[in-house]
C-alpha cells in the first residue's frame, strides 16, 4: 500500500513549512499520541485548522508513549495513517521526541493547539504543557486550547479493545467503581514529604550480552561470542533511585567494598538528592552480579558473583552506630535484605527497636540458598515477599498462602503484608481489611530481575501513608508491569509515567 503523501519526515516538514510561512501562510500544530482516533480528536483538528492555513499533526512515537507497557494499542505508522486520512489535516509526522518541546522550534508554527483537558495545569502530571507553551512563545507563536466535546482514547480502548483477559478487565472495571482515580493519585502524591531511609546491599548488575556459537568440539561446554555489556545500579541502589522519584528526602545507607568499590559509577547513577551514607569493607569488592545473556532470545545463561559476605564485628558495630545516629531523622525505613551479610543480628535488632516505620523484604536468592527468611526480624510495620519466600519461611506446603501470611503477621506483629505471585498477581493483607487478590497487569515480560525491588520500595511508601491495602496491591501490580517491561534496572519507575499508566487503566 502506497504511503499517504501527507505523511512527511520532520526534516521534510521543516523545509516545507519554512517556505509556506515565508509565503504568508499561518501554520497550526497539534501534537499527541492519538491512540484510537475518535470524534473528539476530529473536532479538535477541525477547530485547530480554523486558526490558520496549514494544519500539521505530529504523533508521539511508540517508544515514548508513557501510558503503560500495554500501550499504544496502535503503532505510530497506523496512527499517522489514520490522521492523514482526514481532510482537515494537511501534514502528519511521527515525532522524534516524547513531546513537542523540541519540535516547535523546528517547525515554528504560529499556533500550538491542545485539547480542553490540558487547560487545567493540575491535569498535567509531567509539567510538559508549560514547557511547550514556553517553546511556542519563543518562536513568536501562541498556545490555544480547543473547547469542544472530549473523549478518552484510553476509556474507549479499555471498553472496546481490551488488551487484558476478561477477568482482568472485569477486575479493573470493578476497582474503578470502588476507588476514584483522583483519590488514588492523591495517595501517591502524599508520599512526597516522607523522609525515607533505604538500607541494604549495594549490588552492581553487569549484563554480558552474547550470541550462541555452539557446543565445544572437545567438551560438553556451551560456547558463546561476546557482543556487548551493560551495567546497572541494583540492590539498595535501585530502590533508592525508585524512591527518589517520589520523595524529596531520601537517604541510602550501604556498604561498599574498598577493592573495586564502583563508587564513581554508583554516585553517578544515584539521584543528586539522595543522601549517600557509605560504609566500607576492607579487602573486598562491592558486590557485582555478572549475568551472561543470549541476546537473541534475551535468555540468561548463567551468573557469576563477585562477593564476600563476611562482615566482621567492627563493621557490624560501625553499622549499628550509624543506624542509632541517623534513624531518628527518618519517617520510613526500607530494609532490602538480600542475605549477603550486611544486616547482622545486631543491626536487625537496632532496626526493629528504633525505626519509626519499618518496611522489610528478605530476599531468597542463589547466594543465600533459602537461609534468609523474614523471621530474622522480630517486628515490622510492612512486609513484602514473593510467594516462594513465604513458603520458605513457613516450611509447609500443606497450608494455603493466606494462612501462611497470617502466621507471619502474628510472628512479626505486622498487620500489613503483600505477597507477590508473578503471573498470578499479588495478595494484599491488612489486619482490619482482610485479604485482596489483585490480578497481574503485565502483558509483556522482558526481564523479571528487579521487579520485586520496585514493587516493594514504592508500596512501602503507600503503606506508610495508610493507603488501603487493595489500592496498595493494585499500585504494586502497576509498578510490577512497568518493571518487567524493561531490561534489569535500565530505567526507574517515574512519577509522571506511573500516573499516566494508572489513568490509562482506570479510564
Amino acid at each position: 500500500m502506497a504511503r499517504n503523501p501527507k505523511i512527511k519526515s520532520l526534516e521534510e516538514l521543516t523545509e516545507l513549512l519554512s517556505s509556506l510561512s515565508a509565503g504568508g501562510k499561518k501554520i497550526v500544530l497539534c501534537h499527541g499520541v492519538f491512540d484510537l482516533l475518535h470524534v473528539g480528536h476530529i473536532r479538535h483538528f477541525e477547530q485547530a485548522k480554523k486558526l490558520g492555513d496549514v494544519l500539521v499533526v505530529t504523533v508521539t512515537p511508540d517508544k515514548f508513549v508513557n501510558k503503560g507497557p500495554h500501550r499504544p494499542a496502535f503503532s505510530e505508522e497506523l496512527r499517522a495513517e489514520s490522521i492523514a486520512a482526514l481532510d482537515c489535516v494537511d501534514f502528519v509526522a511521527v515525532n522524534n521526541a516524547p513531546t513537542a518541546i523540541e519540535t516547535i522550534p523546528l517547525l515554528k508554527p504560529h499556533f500550538y493547539v491542545k485539547g480542553p483537558d490540558y487547560r487545567a495545569a493540575a491535569n498535567d502530571h509531567t509539567g510538559v504543557i508549560a514547557l511547550e507553551e514556553a517553546a511556542i512563545k519563543s518562536v513568536g507563536g501562541q498556545i490555544v486550547f480547543t473547547g469542544d466535546i472530549t473523549f478518552s482514547s484510553s476509556s474507549l480502548i479499555n471498553r472496546y479493545l481490551p488488551v487484558f483477559p476478561k477477568e482482568v478487565s472485569e477486575y479493573l472495571a470493578g476497582f474503578s467503581r470502588r476507588h476514584s482515580m483522583e483519590g488514588l493519585l492523591q495517595y501517591l502524591k502524599s508520599v512526597q514529604s516522607l523522609r525515607v531511609l533505604v538500607i541494604g546491599d549495594a549490588i552492581i548488575d553487569d549484563y554480558q550480552y552474547c550470541e550462541q556459537i555452539g557446543k565445544s568440539a572437545k567438551e560438553p561446554v556451551l560456547v558463546v561470542r561476546y557482543l556487548s555489556s551493560e551495567k546497572f545500579a541494583g540492590g539498595s541502589l535501585a530502590i533508592a533511585k525508585h524512591v527518589a522519584n517520589f520523595c524529596d528526602n531520601v537517604g541510602l545507607l550501604t556498604f561498599l567494598g574498598e577493592d573495586n568499590s564502583q563508587e564513581d559509577f554508583i554516585r553517578k547513577e544515584l539521584n543528586h538528592q539522595v543522601e549517600k551514607i557509605f560504609l566500607y569493607k576492607a579487602g573486598v569488592p562491592t558486590i557485582v552480579k555478572k549475568r551472561f545473556i543470549e541476546s537473541y532470545f534475551s535468555q540468561k545463561l548463567f551468573e557469576v558473583y563477585e562477593i564476600n559476605e563476611t562482615v566482621d564485628p567492627k563493621q557490624s558495630q560501625a553499622l549499628c552506630a550509624k543506624l542509632k545516629e541517623i534513624l531518628p531523622r527518618y519517617d520510613v525505613v526500607i530494609v532490602a535484605d538480600y542475605g549477603h551479610g550486611m544486616l547482622t543480628e545486631e543491626a536487625v535488632d537496632v532496626l526493629c527497636r528504633r525505626a519509626a516505620f519499618l518496611a522489610v523484604n528478605t530476599q531468597s536468592n542463589a547466594g543465600n540458598r533459602g537461609l534468609n527468611t523474614i523471621s530474622k526480624y522480630h517486628r515490622a510495620d510492612y512486609v513484602c515477599l514473593a510467594r516462594h519466600e513465604i513458603v520458605l519461611e513457613e516450611r509447609n506446603r500443606q497450608i494455603g498462602l493466606r494462612d501462611m501470611i497470617l502466621n507471619i503477621s502474628h510472628k512479626l506483629a505486622c498487620n500489613r503484608i503483600l505477597a507477590t505471585c508473578g503471573k498470578d498477581g499479588n495478595v494484599a493483607y491488612g489486619e482490619s481489611e482482610g485479604f485482596f487478590h489483585i490480578p497481574a497487569l503485565a502483558n509483556q515480560v522482558v526481564d523479571r530481575m528487579g521487579a520485586g525491588d520496585a514493587v516493594f520500595s514504592l508500596t512501602a511508601l503507600c503503606v506508610a501513608r495508610k493507603v488501603p491495602m487493595e489500592i496498595v496491591g493494585f499500585i504494586g501490580n502497576v509498578i510490577g508491569a512497568e518493571a518487567v517491561a524493561t531490561v534489569g534496572h535500565r530505567t526507574s519507575i517515574e512519577r509522571a509515567s506511573l500516573f499516566k499508566h494508572i489513568e490509562s487503566l482506570l479510564k
